[in-house]
């Protein structure tokens, strides 16, 4: 079994693109909306709180946890990897994070490899990153970046009401002008030439992908992590099979610390025909 955290909705995305990736994989979903969001939390309590989540997802069964959310990614991965899961008490379990497949994607190159390669170290394209604020604020995307791709030029731009905006199921027209407004932004910032490289670093901004490609020129490739995290999730399941090995296959589950009458309403934005969600406590 395989379990998806996120703080909230936006991992919905991710978690929605694994099941169709995998139907003969079970699949379970928790969104800690009664704590979300965590952009304003101090990073001991985001760090806390993945990890909680990610306990409650192994208890579950879940051997394999993936963090769906880009603040949990940014402030705790590293620690819940590095620091906690060898002294965890829950041998054979492993979390990985948003962050890494999507600085995959951008620069072609391989988690592991961590100093510059040819011919990624000869690379002077423009990559730009769109997200929350806190997830701007890390700065983890144009560090992990560079290791690699030391010429690539990193632009990030914060798009701070969207993913609320998203979430109320505001009109199209109030979500393009965010976009426009995100992206004009951006562009000032490099004298109006587009980036060859747009990451969508939010998890709910694939549902206005459109209107980013709308906004940005045709040559600007779109990275948009559901599909980019469904790919690597295939790929590392590929090179470590146990985690998929005895899983007989089940409905997708969806949990949540919060309310579920009041989850499920915004969940069918992201996911029309989700199954309902139903109340874990943490």
């Amino acid at each position: 079994m395989i379990g998806v955290f996120d703080s909230g909705h936006g991992g919905l995305t991710v978690f929605r693109a694994l099941t169709m990736r995998f139907p003969q994989l079970p699949f379970v979903y928790l969104g800690d909306h009664a704590n979300v969001p965590y952009g304003d939390r101090p990073s001991d309590e985001i760090v806390a709180l993945t990890r909680s989540g990610a306990e409650a997802l192994f208890r579950r069964g879940c051997r394999l946890v993936l963090l769906g959310c880009n603040t949990a990614t940014c402030v705790a991965a590293r620690t819940l990897q590095k620091d906690w899961l060898a002294v965890s008490g829950w041998p054979g379990r492993n979390i990985l994070g948003i962050v890494a497949p999507t600085v995959e994607a951008a620069t072609q190159t391989p988690w592991a490899v961590t100093t510059p390669q040819y011919p990624q170290k000869y690379n002077t394209d423009t990559i730009a990153v769109f997200g929350t604020t806190r997830t701007i604020a890390s700065h983890a995307y144009p560090e992990e970046i560079r290791k690699r791709c030391p010429k690539v030029t990193v632009v990030q731009q914060t798009c701070p009401e969207l993913a609320a905006a998203i979430e109320r199921g505001a009109h199209d027209a109030s979500l393009d002008s965010l976009v426009r407004e995100g992206v004009a932004a951006l562009l000032a910032q490099t004298d109006g030439m587009p980036p060859h490289w747009a990451i969508l670093g939010c998890t709910h901004y694939p549902l206005v992908e459109r209107l980013f490609r709308l906004h940005l020129p045709d040559f600007t490739r779109l990275l948009s992590q559901p599909q980019v995290v469904a790919d690597s999730l295939e790929d590392y399941l590929q090179r470590h099979p146990s985690y998929a090995e005895g899983a007989a296959a089940a409905p997708p589950l969806l949990l949540t610390t919060g309310d579920p009458t009041r989850v499920n309403t915004t969940a069918r934005i992201f996911w029309p025909g989700a199954p309902p969600f139903r109340h874990l406590g943490l």
